[in-house]
């Protein structure tokens, strides 16, 4: 549906299609309301609106995404509609009050934003997944559910359709919203990402990402000496950065998703790989770079020949190469996890920082708490993690040490390598030789990346906003150990059999597309993979049976799914197709009187 589609208001009005109707719990959240101007809203304040709940973590790259789908939404349907905000966490960082402040303003979130830290909110709604968005129409019931990315086009389908429905009833109420804007704050940097060290000059280039900007500074880090927008069409909140060896820069324009080259002799930037949309399943990822799309490239290196990408979106390492001209997916699946081996069959889980040596090119991992790398023979190997859901500030040997959503990686010269530790807010180290975790610093406010400048490491302080030079310890700060699991409780299920049901319903207008053969995708796996003794693997029913192990009493089911809907329209022989996916982690306990049947909710409701 077009822009225009969406704001021309219907000439009868639409009747109303058959919905249950469940009656919407209260809001609660003992970390309060964000951009309200202090004031605790409740459904009644709401009644009379379209309510958007939007379930999300500030760690979760289809979080991000999902923000960025809705924009247009919002400011469409402002005078009818209110998205809320409700962030549930999954690290102990992201329950800190303070930094969901800070993911508000760094994410632009223009609506306001329940800080829901004990997962009060998520639990009423019975939601399993990052993101999931929730409707309720303007008399308190909740009318659909859709979890994971590409949902926009069927909310707004939605939102037109409760217009004209309420309008009619005479329970629709227009006007202005409750959202509030924070009063800004003055500093020369906001939300830092990355940090490069430009070789001729010694100057420090930064990627200035809520403010779409990147800064040079002088040697000392705090002179600033220009700003960079990008040019036409301008940076996104860009992230990486990494040298050619012909001196140009490359800018991992996030947001944008594009591979961007600036030129610091004339100040020009260039487009060189994305179209500027998303990536989706099904689209090609490998040909001329400017003919695919990518998806949320967080962080480039330069490595055998190649600048390697971190593509968060996706959960995969890309490669461009500068002389073809192409690009090509170089490691990973898409699907989201920690699993080692050759580089076509590793998985990964929001890669967010990459460093090159000779011989290995170091990963962040930041959804796994991991530190990676990829070796020389293409495979794919962990250094510390062991994870989606374990994470804590732990030191010593590596199988044991723990970290917390690490978002860069920093090679130092005597073959170890810097972590920025993020979420620990602290600067850890792995030693190859010895396997060891130490910490080199803490009291660092979400450091995201660093670069060797002489005998000391500069730190991109992203929560303060700041670059923090440091010098290298020769002995590793102690700290008291803690270990952590994520705060999701885990789904009993019952032995023996269990039915997985993904409930999908098409958006109103829409029907599934089997043109080209069957329209939906379901992929289930497990760990540990002995949790399923029958049903793993990929197919094209989204209902399916799976035989648990008896022998396994815990674990977590994966299970991705994917549908293609087109509108339903005879007369239109080139229909507007979208895709719809989702990816779930569901912690399984299995124990006499659970449940026989898991359902996960792509779109719709469960019946």
């Amino acid at each position: 549906m077009t822009a225009a589609d969406a704001a021309e208001p219907a000439a009868t009005p639409v009747p109303p299609r058959s919905r249950a109707r469940v009656r919407a719990p209260e809001l609660v959240g003992k970390g309060g309301w964000l951009n309200t101007g202090g004031k605790e809203l409740t459904l009644a304040d709401l009644r009379g609106r379209i309510v958007i709940l939007d379930f999300w973590t500030f760690c979760c790259i289809n979080c991000l995404h999902v923000l960025d789908e809705l924009r247009e939404l919002e400011q469409r349907h402002s005078d009818t509609t209110v998205i809320i905000g409700v962030h549930s966490p999954k690290f102990v960082h992201e329950a800190e009050h303070q930094a969901v402040v800070d993911a508000t303003e760094r994410y632009q979130v223009h609506h306001p934003v329940l800080d829901d830290p004990e997962l009060a909110t998520w639990k009423q709604y019975a939601v399993r997944a990052w993101p999931t968005l929730v409707v309720v129409d303007p008399e308190g019931y909740v009318v659909a559910q859709h979890a994971g990315e590409g949902h926009a086009h069927a909310i707004e389908r939605l939102v037109t359709e409760l217009e004209a429905e309420h309008e009619a009833k005479g329970t629709l109420r227009r006007g202005d919203g409750p959202y509030v804007e924070p009063e800004p704050v003055a500093s020369d940097l906001r939300f830092p990402g990355k940090v490069l060290l430009l070789p001729d000059s010694g100057n420090l280039l930064v990627s200035d990402t809520t403010r779409d900007q990147l800064v040079e500074l002088a040697p000392d880090g705090e002179s600033v000496l220009r700003r960079i927008d990008g040019g036409d069409g301008g940076f996104n909140e860009p992230q990486g950065l990494a040298l050619l060896p012909d001196g140009r820069v490359i800018v991992a324009d996030t947001v944008n998703h594009q591979l961007k080259a600036y030129d610091a002799g004339t100040g020009e930037v260039t487009v060189l790989a994305g179209t500027g949309k998303q990536w989706w399943q099904g689209e090609p990822t490998n040909g001329p770079a400017l003919d695919v799309s990518l998806s949320s490239p967080w962080d480039v290196a330069w490595w055998r020949g190649e600048l390697w990408i971190a593509m968060a979106g996706v959960h995969q390492l890309w490669a461009y190469d500068p002389e073809a001209g192409t690009v090509r997916v170089a490691a990973g699946t898409t699907n989201e996890g920690l699993v080692d081996g050759p580089v076509a069959e590793a998985w990964f889980a929001q890669p967010s920082g990459l460093a090159a040596t000779e011989d290995r090119l170091w990963v962040a991992d930041s959804e796994t708490s991991a530190l990676r790398w990829v070796d020389t023979e293409d495979v794919v190997h962990t250094a510390v993690g062991t994870g989606l859901f374990d994470f804590g500030h732990r030191d010593g040997d590596a199988g044991q040490a723990l970290l917390q959503h690490p978002l860069g990686v920093t090679a130092l010269p005597d073959g170890s390598v810097a972590l920025s530790d993020t979420y620990n807010h602290a600067l850890r180290r792995y030693e190859p030789a010895s396997g060891r975790v130490t910490t080199l610093a803490t009291d660092l406010r979400e450091p995201s990346d660093a670069v060797l400048v002489g005998d000391d490491i500069v730190v991109v302080e992203s929560a303060r906003h700041r670059l923090t030079r440091l010098r290298l310890p020769d002995e590793a700060v102690r700290v008291e150990a803690v270990a952590h699991r994520t705060q999701r409780a885990a789904t009993d299920v019952a032995p023996g059999t269990l039915r997985l049901d993904v409930v999908f319903q098409a958006p109103s207008g829409q029907k599934l597309d089997t043109r080209y053969g069957p329209s939906t995708r379901l992929l289930v796996s497990a760990t540990p993979p002995e949790l399923i003794a029958e049903g793993e693997g990929t197919g094209t029913d989204l209902a399916r049976e799976i035989l648990l192990n008896p022998d396994v009493t815990e674990g977590v089911l994966h299970v991705s799914a994917m549908a293609a809907s087109c509108d339903d329209d005879p007369a239109n022989e080139y229909p507007a197709c979208h895709v719809h996916q989702q990816d779930w982690g569901v912690p399984v306990r299995v124990a006499e009187g659970g449940e026989s049947r898991l359902a996960l909710v792509l779109a719709g409701l469960d019946s």
